[in-house]
């Protein structure tokens, strides 16, 4: 596997990603692929398509994608694929239920969402990027079915080191200026904190014990974040 330069908190979430991913996939549709650290790890597996509408983070993922990434507006996208998913775009937007509604369209069976967990971890990090809202376990099931959507599976990650480094980047951002709308806060969000190419194997290693003391509670309420896995309540397929 070639090492994506990527933080030690998305290590951890893409620890949660892989272990979801469903086993009948073939085709896949990422919204919101920005620097294209997960869309260069799936387009590995699958047949890979990512949408990333920030000109900047594009070009960097189709780049590491293989020339997969495309800037468009999911409006602006046409086909069918088996999985939809979209990591860390769902609490940018203001209408969650009507996005998964219009995600579901593009798919046959499997949409795969991952958000920031727990309210009550709001905080600096949040408003900078440009998030509406942090999921409860049971807010982000409540979300899903809403959309007319079958829960199927979630999981937590993050927790315990991730409240380390969550408390971190609050810290840093804490001194920073903010941009001024929600949409530019959004645009920059995949960018800032990211870990230069030179040190990829040190977050990757630096990862592993988290990564592991993390899965022990991956079924419960404490977490940085939530990875879910959804099937359309009547599959194209079925």
């Amino acid at each position: 596997m070639t090492l994506q330069a990527m933080s030690v908190h998305a290590w951890l979430r893409w620890s949660a990603v892989e272990g979801l991913l469903p086993p009948d996939t073939h085709r896949v549709l990422e919204i919101g692929a920005g620097l294209g650290a997960f869309g260069s790890m799936l387009s590995r597996r699958f047949d890979y398509v990512g949408l990333e509408p920030d000109e900047h983070s594009q070009l960097v993922a189709d780049q590491r994608t293989r020339g997969s990434v495309r800037r468009q507006a999911i409006e602006e996208h046409e086909g069918t694929y088996d999985l939809v998913c979209a990591f860390e775009v769902l609490e940018h937007l203001e209408d969650d239920v009507a996005a998964l509604k219009l995600w579901s369209e593009y798919t046959s069976r499997w949409v795969m969402v991952s958000v920031p967990m727990n309210p009550d971890r709001w905080g600096p990090t949040d408003v900078h990027a440009g998030h509406f809202r942090r999921y409860t376990r049971d807010g982000l099931a409540s979300t899903l079915r809403d959309a007319g959507l079958v829960p199927r599976r979630l999981v937590a990650y993050g927790f315990p080191v991730g409240y380390l480094l969550e408390r971190g980047r609050n810290m840093i951002v804490s001194r920073r200026a903010s941009p001024e709308s929600m949409s530019d806060r959004t645009a920059a969000s995949g960018r800032w904190l990211q870990p230069p190419a030179v040190l990829r194997t040190l977050t990757w290693a630096a990862s592993v014990p988290p990564r592991l003391a993390q899965k022990k509670f991956s079924g419960g309420v404490r977490g940085t974040g939530l990875v879910a896995l959804a099937e359309l309540a009547r599959p194209l397929d079925a």
